[in-house]
């Protein structure tokens, strides 16, 4: 039967294609994906049917954000025992498909320990198969409660520190369903102040190399009725010398135990506009993108990604020839630097929002407490 912890709405109803589902047809379980590569253009599904077909999906971006990499890698590795392959090949596969999203190495490990628990309780195969599964559904079930609870501090804070409502808010990349087993991380609060007549404009960043934010957050921002304009990355100055940004609201892929944080590539600069025009710079992540055996933003591996992303303009429905199948935009033999993400220093954060509150001042001291409180409210 079909996996029923897709993300949902406020009303309890999902939305009409999962960002990730598990599947039983047949011929054998799959796990299917939103392969959000696709998008807007065409909502197509992407069918897994073991754990390298995912580390290809997760590696392409047909399946991208932290808290959903959580739930694919947990779901993974359920895949590969299901199927009967290797657990721990596939677990180390997948972990080290995205290095800098901390979420997919969790994810990874937590049905992966369920596995070897069984296996070491006695549990047959097939048994110990089924306790991965379980642990990757509660965690997919985790993720949609921590979004949800995100979203209720995510707006209390913006209430506090904005009071009034109106807000303008300010995003980058794309933190909604999309990358959650619920409604998203920091598109999640903006979602909320909507939902509550307190939005008065979302300003979504594109998000270069690859479009997030022109793709992904404009699609979901139209599909909830939200009032929502796009700009180009290197507009957004001009936006906070206007004076028509009140909060920024990002979402994170790795926090240090400092406080620095991993976001997608362009998060930086936005922390620095901000800073200057006294403007809230707020990050929304679960407590599981804390990453405590990082000790700073030093520390933290950066994906470096292909240079055709920079070098070429892609299309779900064009196909040419450029290395990447792309519209060339560059001479040939151009050298692209493509770094995933940048590194903001916990001085330039106004908060860290958790499900399990808000971190301000952003201090090592703080997220150690915030992480201590969730493990004995987990235990």
């Amino acid at each position: 039967m079909a996996d029923q912890y897709a993300q949902s709405g406020e009303d309890g109803r999902p939305t009409e294609i999962p960002a990730i589902r598990w599947d039983e047809p047949p011929e054998g379980p799959v796990l299917v994906l939103l392969d959000q590569t696709r998008l807007p253009a065409e909502e197509v599904e992407l069918v897994c049917t073991d754990a390298s077909a995912l580390v290809d999906a997760i590696r392409s971006l047909a399946v991208r954000g932290a808290p959903l990499l959580g739930i694919a890698g947990a779901y993974g590795v359920a895949l590969a025992a299901a199927r009967g392959f290797d657990v721990d090949e596939a677990a180390l596969a997948l972990a080290g498909a995205r290095p800098t999203a901390v979420n997919l190495s969790v994810g990874v490990c937590r049905a992966q320990a369920a596995h070897r628990d069984a296996v070491a309780k006695g549990g047959d195969p097939e048994q110990a198969a089924g306790a991965a599964l379980a642990a990757a559904r509660r965690l997919h079930r985790e993720d949609a409660e921590a979004s949800a609870r995100m979203a209720t501090h995510g707006l209390a804070l913006l209430d506090e520190l904005l009071p009034g409502g109106g807000h303008r808010i300010l995003t980058h990349c794309n933190t909604g369903a999309l990358v959650s087993g619920g409604e998203g991380t920091a598109f999640a609060v903006a979602l909320a102040a909507h939902r509550d007549g307190r939005l008065r404009r979302l300003w979504v960043d594109e998000t270069r190399p690859l479009l997030q934010g022109a793709r992904l957050t404009a699609y979901e921002a139209a599909r909830n009725g939200m009032a929502y304009t796009l700009l180009t990355d290197n507009a957004a100055g001009s936006l906070f010398a206007a004076g028509e940004v009140d909060a920024v609201l990002i979402g994170a892929d790795r926090i240090a135990a400092d406080g620095s944080v991993a976001n997608k590539v362009g998060s930086y600069p936005l922390a620095v506009l901000a800073r200057y025009h006294h403007v809230p710079f707020i990050v929304v992540a679960p407590v599981t993108t804390i990453d405590p055996d990082t000790p700073d933003g030093a520390s933290i591996e950066v994906e470096q990604r292909p240079g055709f992303e920079v070098t070429e303009i892609t299309s779900p429905q064009v196909t040419v020839s450029g290395a990447g199948g792309g519209i060339p935009v560059a001479p040939l033999g151009t050298q692209a630097y493509n770094p995933a993400f940048d590194v903001t220093p916990p001085e330039l954060v106004t908060a860290i929002v958790t499900e399990e509150g808000a971190v301000s001042p952003v201090t090592a001291g703080a997220l150690a407490e915030l992480c201590d409180r969730s493990r004995q409210v987990t235990i």
